[in-house]
């Protein structure tokens, strides 16, 4: 799966961007539904969309060790 991903241009910086942005979308996708729904719905779009960011993460940190070890990256 890393190899398809950096086939494709992605790196790990991407992958972190990507959670750090679902943190952003998972609060203002609450937002939006607390306006515009129920509470109990509102939340349901905020805790779908916040379990994205986990996934990026750990995405990021196997992309970021894979990188250190084959030396595409320097340690920062």
């Amino acid at each position: 799966m890393l190899t398809k991903l950096r086939e494709m241009g992605i790196t790990s910086d991407h992958m972190f961007a990507a959670g750090m942005a679902s943190i952003g979308l998972s609060f203002l996708s609450w937002l939006t539904s607390k306006k515009a729904e129920s509470t109990e719905r509102a939340d349901r779009w905020g805790i779908f969309v916040g379990e994205w960011a986990p996934t990026f993460f750990a995405l990021g940190s196997a992309m970021r060790i894979d990188e250190l070890r084959k030396g595409r990256k320097f340690c920062r």
